[in-house]
């Protein structure tokens, strides 16, 4: 439903229609407006951060404070914000881009939704009840398991219930792109972000369990009295770093691929080129999937695993940089020689590529075990993190933003504001990380509070909360953007950019059900293929039918807020009352929900071919 039709049908109804759809597009909305809001509240808790260190010894925040902030920010990017960012962008444009017309499993679409924005919404409770979690992002365990108050409780809760969100989403693009593509889309004819968000679905199918493990032992640690990771009872504090980084390190590449996807389909459009090496392409994305679960020690290296393990890590973790490579060198042939258009979303992808260049040339410094003893938990890891991360995955779903924008909203960002808030953020960004690595050399370590005066790092840091700053109001000016655009936008077409893929192909936004007819695919790029070959629309693959579409259900929003009344009950499971709350009444609420799914019969609806053929008129 579109703002006018809000207008027309009340305010009530648009919300009504919004905790009940289960149509990707709405669900993509949804996770762009709840991604979004934590990227700002995440943002929020990094301007705290730089605050503190912006002179020596400040009593800005708190010793304690600092610790649950720097825990939340780096837990809120992740979790909450780069991740469904990057799953709404994938529900909104990957069905559309393989000619489906909605995803495998509309209802667990929707439900992955509500349990991710319930898990975030119950990990920032903590900040009002007592205290947010502050044991690192990582939850390193003896620390985790000894820290007093419920905060890190809220940490395994919130990320548990919105981990297992992520897990359906995972599952669901998996059947959709296996499933449902359209007739002639073969598997080497799928455009650069269905294939990364085919691999990326694999990588959360494989990684999300180990995570969830270990959030289960650290809940059975801190609230039932079991000693996992309690070394004095025969447990083992390293195991958590294992289970931890089995999920950590593929969790890097579940950011990144979909980023690299990304800056394949907007460089291919704004060089009117098709893709240099597509096939190697698709093959660098898989090697480095696969790559990414062989590496996970090299965060371990100072453990203590010993000279053989750390020399086999660390010749995995160098290798990754060859796909890596393949990827960069393609994108430069890729605007060789091409007819190169210079907007928004171009700027933020020739921008990834230097500086995602930085933090893989420091990411392979890293892979040395031995100077890894010199640069570990120091400011040149959190460096190279940032380089990785914002260099990367951020520019990468800014670059989506503001290409896909007229596709889900129907409007046009506003360009002049779009590169006013391209500089000030790249300038900002390389400001405030790239002075980080002389830093980290110098000797300052991460997490740390304060720094003393004559340590020599004033200057660095002011440099660093000056460059955040700008940061920040490049954010600032980027939602001041989204705002003007959506009262007074610019309409666009359903091609704005001259487009290549099949998302292209159809009015923007969309309607509910995509396709009219299933389209056709006689190539890669196909819908290029009908501009220059065809008749300049995609051709049909069967004649104009009834389309059945799925029915809307308020269950999994139901569904969710049950599993969040009972992460409440298992955190204050001490208090009987509380405890008899979480089994009784939430987990009461969510069994109840999946048997009346389960018994219920659900036959959806039927757009007739009169319809349709009326709506054509």
């Amino acid at each position: 439903m579109s703002i006018a039709a809000a207008q027309k049908k009340g305010f009530g109804a648009f919300i009504w229609d919004y905790l009940t759809t289960v149509d990707h597009k709405k669900i993509a909305h949804l996770y762009l407006v709840g991604g979004g809001f934590f990227f700002l509240l995440g943002g929020l808790e990094a301007m705290f951060i730089r605050i503190q260190l912006i002179k020596p010894e400040n009593d800005f925040l708190s010793a304690g404070l600092y610790n649950e902030m720097i825990t939340m920010h780096g837990t809120t990017m992740i979790f909450l914000a780069a991740m469904p960012l990057l799953i709404g962008l994938m529900n909104a444009i990957m069905p559309l881009q393989i000619g489906a017309r909605d995803v495998a499993f509309p209802f667990l679409n929707s439900l992955g939704f509500w349990l991710f924005m319930f898990g975030g919404i119950l990990l920032n409770c903590s900040w009002f009840l007592g205290g947010a979690p502050d044991a690192g992002w990582t939850s390193y365990t003896p620390l985790s398991t000894q820290s007093p108050g419920h905060g890190v409780d809220f940490y395994v809760l919130g990320l548990q219930i919105s981990g297992a969100g992520t897990l359906m989403g995972g599952i669901n693009f998996l059947v959709t792109i296996v499933t449902m593509r359209a007739p002639g889309m073969t598997y080497m004819r799928m455009p650069l972000f269905t294939w990364t968000t085919f691999v990326t679905s694999v990588l959360i199918l494989f990684a999300f369990p180990a995570l969830t493990v270990g959030l289960f032992l650290l809940m059975f640690d801190r609230m039932f009295g079991s000693a996992f990771f309690d070394v004095a009872l025969g447990g083992n504090a390293v195991i958590w770093q294992h289970l931890f980084w089995i999920f950590g390190h593929p969790e890097v590449y579940i950011l990144i691929l979909p980023a690299f996807g990304v800056f394949s389909d907007i460089l291919s459009t704004f060089s009117k080129k098709r893709l240099f090496g597509y096939t190697a392409m698709v093959f660098a994305t898989i090697l480095i999937a696969f790559l990414g679960f062989m590496v996970w020690a090299h965060h371990m290296f100072t453990v203590g695993l010993g000279p053989v393990a750390n020399a086999i890590f660390a010749i995995a973790t160098m290798a990754i940089a060859v796909p890596t490579g393949i990827k960069i060198f393609n994108w430069l042939a890729t605007m060789w020689g091409g007819s190169i258009t210079i907007n928004s979303a171009m700027l933020w992808s020739l921008a990834f590529i230097p500086s995602f260049t930085i933090g893989g040339m420091t990411g392979v410094m890293l892979a040395s075990a031995v100077a890894d003893y010199q640069y570990h938990d120091t400011y040149f890891v959190v460096a190279h993190f940032h380089y990785v991360i914002v260099g990367g995955v951020v520019f990468g779903i800014l670059a989506a933003l503001h290409y896909w924008w007229p596709k889900l909203f129907g409007k046009i960002l506003n360009e002049a504001m779009g590169k006013w808030a391209f500089w000030l953020f790249f300038i900002g960004f390389h400001l405030t990380f790239f002075i980080q690595h002389f830093l980290g050399l110098m000797g300052m370590p991460r997490r740390y509070w304060v720094f003393l005066e004559d340590q020599g790092l004033d200057t660095g840091n002011l440099v660093s909360t000056i460059g955040a700053l700008l940061m920040g109001l490049g954010g600032l000016i980027f939602v001041i953007n989204i705002i003007y655009t959506a009262f007074k936008g610019e309409n666009a077409s359903g091609d704005p950019w001259d487009g290549r893929t099949l998302e292209w192909a159809i009015p923007s936004p969309p309607p509910f059900y995509n396709f009219k007819q299933t389209p056709l695919v006689r190539g890669l790029d196909p819908l290029w293929i009908e501009k220059t070959e065809g008749k300049g629309e995609m051709t049909g693959a069967e004649p104009i039918g009834d389309i059945h579409m799925p029915d809307g259900s308020i269950l999994p929003f139901i569904m969710s807020i049950g599993f969040f009344i009972a992460g409440f009950g298992f955190i204050y499971q001490t208090d009987q009352k509380a405890w008899l709350l979480a089994v009784f009444a939430g987990m009461g609420i969510a069994l109840l929900c999946m048997l009346i799914r389960s018994l219920k019969d659900y036959h959806g609806y039927h757009i007739t071919k009169e319809e349709l053929e009326r709506e054509a008129d």
